[in-house]
């Protein structure tokens, strides 16, 4: 009985698998402009992979929390990749997707709730923390393989476009949560390390954490130069400001693609 409870915990869910469907019909869609809109299809492949990069974000946490000694995220369904089934999915799912429609940006999602109580070793809490993040990087490393391994030839260009922009959302996503924000992943590698003073001090505003880093986004000379270093890592590996500016102009469907995209 307790075998079968453990492997219903861990299958993968019909939820998640039809949101993988989804990203790869839309996907073959851009590839091979079958798809009567465009905009449509690229709208579609590109949320649709940023849902998936979610849900492995929260599942690398959890994953990582059981190994650490949490055996408690197999109940909660967090072993599934069951979007539904995570503590925070206004933040985890549905904020994140929101600000890709709107700004274009990587909106860190909210963590799973991981039992810290049942593991020991600040190194198991801080790899825990990490891993999410360092799942975005990971899938913004396959993102920009073609562009880094100069195999771009043959590629559509909406497809390639709907790569860049993608790969833009993995990386945001990674440098945000990886700030050392009270409420981010970032915070959460280092606050094993602190002293019990400092964490009692900082754990009122950690709610708000998140709040503040977008409130501080807002102030154009930030923006400017948070984006402009985004620019710079992206253009390390390959992806150019054009692949990333016609990608977000691909994706707002709703909105004329500029003819510059078409042109390249």
């Amino acid at each position: 009985m307790t075998t079968a409870a453990t492997r219903s915990d861990r299958r993968v869910s019909p939820v998640f698998l039809g949101i993988v469907a989804v990203m790869a019909v839309t996907g073959w869609a851009v590839w091979t402009d079958f798809s009567p809109s465009a905009g449509l299809a690229v709208f579609l492949f590109v949320t649709a992979a940023w849902v998936v990069s979610l849900c492995l974000h929260e599942y690398a946490h959890a994953r990582t929390a059981l190994h650490g000694g949490d055996i408690s995220v197999g109940a909660k369904g967090y072993l599934t990749l069951n979007p539904m089934k995570y503590t925070h999915a206004v933040l985890s799912i549905i904020l994140p997707v929101l600000f890709v429609i709107m700004g274009g940006i990587g909106l860190p999602g909210g963590a799973v709730f991981i039992e810290r109580g049942r593991i020991r070793g600040r190194w198991k809490h801080s790899l825990i923390s990490a891993a999410g993040p360092l799942t975005n990087v990971l899938f913004a490393i396959v993102c920009t393989a073609p562009f880094w391994l100069d195999a771009l030839d043959g590629v559509p260009l909406m497809f390639r476009y709907a790569l860049g922009f993608l790969a833009l959302l993995q990386v945001t996503a990674a440098l945000l949560n990886f700030l050392p924000v009270p409420g981010l992943d970032g915070y959460g590698v280092i606050e094993p390390w602190l002293s019990y003073r400092i964490r009692r001090q900082v754990e009122p505003i950690a709610p708000f954490g998140l709040i503040a880093v977008f409130g501080v986004l807002f102030i154009p000379a930030v923006n400017h130069a948070f984006f402009d270093g985004i620019d710079v890592l992206l253009q390390a590996l390959g992806v150019s400001e054009v692949d990333t500016y016609c990608g977000q102009n691909a994706y707002r469907a709703w909105t004329d693609l500029n003819p510059l995209c078409l042109t390249r």
